[in-house]
């Protein structure tokens, strides 16, 4: 598209989180790499993605495959382009004043900055959830979840009391909220209501799931649910999040993109690979450097 408006320390950082995953083999990366760039398995291929704000270059030159059915977790240091990255990846970017991108992102083998290409509708394909909860205040829960599908389909949609039902069920939301559906979101806890934000996201179907730092705002045992709720998703979406959290990026995700601030400010991707193999064996030694605490 054009532009448009040392590893030891390393291990010990995987090992204090140990969390059994299978072995990803290469010839398996390697088969879903090639099925992403053409096309036939729902991930996202991210070709030499350039994107920023006026004259400010946020992030440039990143190329990578977010695998189907994977969760991909993006980590760096702040101001590394993380959020703009995770924004480019459905045309959230562009909302913001004089925002700019280039490059392409092939959503099922097609640019989604293709000229012609409805945003609205890329953003129906891939959702995304915010880093701070935000629930429609003066929405029920019920409403809430029924409020993109509504807007999707402007009005009345056929069987939304099940749409709905699913969709929180989905989310691990549904036995504490069934008795409550009428009443407000914003009544909820602070876990409850990033569930609920889950739930509105999936209630439209999406094929790709944004978290930008989902769980920050949480306390120990609601992030531990958004972890659990991210693998079981997994199953059904391709999930990419955002992430400050070392442990957390070990826990949950699959692949890794590393990406940091270069001299002229702008991040670059440095590493991506496996999770298990960026974690134990970065391939860089800034990787290594970050993911053990030296800077960042």
């Amino acid at each position: 598209m054009t532009t448009r408006t040392a590893n030891t320390p390393a291990t010990q950082v995987l090992g204090k989180v140990g969390r059994a995953r299978e072995a990803t083999a290469p010839d398996h990366a390697l088969r879903c790499s090639a099925e992403v760039a053409a096309g036939t398995s729902g991930g996202l291929a991210v070709n030499d993605l350039g994107a920023g704000f006026g004259s400010f270059l946020a992030v440039d030159a990143i190329s990578l495959q977010i695998l189907p059915n994977k969760i991909t977790a993006i980590i760096g240091p702040s101001g590394s382009g993380k959020s703009t990255f995770l924004r480019c990846l459905n045309r959230m970017h562009e909302e913001v004043r004089g925002a700019w991108a280039r490059g392409s992102v092939l959503l099922d083998g097609k640019d989604i900055y293709a000229a012609g290409t409805d945003p609205v509708q890329v953003r129906r394909r891939v959702g995304m959830v915010f880093q701070k909860p935000n629930p429609f205040p003066t929405m029920s829960v019920y409403e809430n979840v029924a409020a993109g599908l509504r807007l999707n389909r402007f009005g009345r949609v056929p069987g939304l009391d099940e749409i709905v039902e699913r969709a929180l069920v989905r989310a691990a939301l549904w036995d504490e909220v069934k008795d409550k559906l009428h009443q407000s979101g914003a009544a909820l806890s602070g876990g409850q209501q990033q569930r609920l934000c889950i739930a509105r996201a999936l209630a439209v179907q999406p094929e790709v799931l944004l978290m930008d730092e989902p769980a920050s705002a949480l306390d120990p045992v609601a992030t531990l649910k958004i972890e659990e709720l991210m693998r079981e998703l997994a199953r059904d979406y391709t999930i990419v999040i955002v992430t400050h959290n070392m442990q957390q990026a070990a826990r949950v995700s699959d692949y890794t993109a590393f990406l940091m601030m270069d001299e002229d400010r702008a991040g670059r991707l440095v590493e991506f690979g496996p999770t298990d193999q960026l974690f134990t064996k970065p391939k860089d030694r800034r990787t290594e450097d970050y993911i053990t605490g030296r800077f960042g």
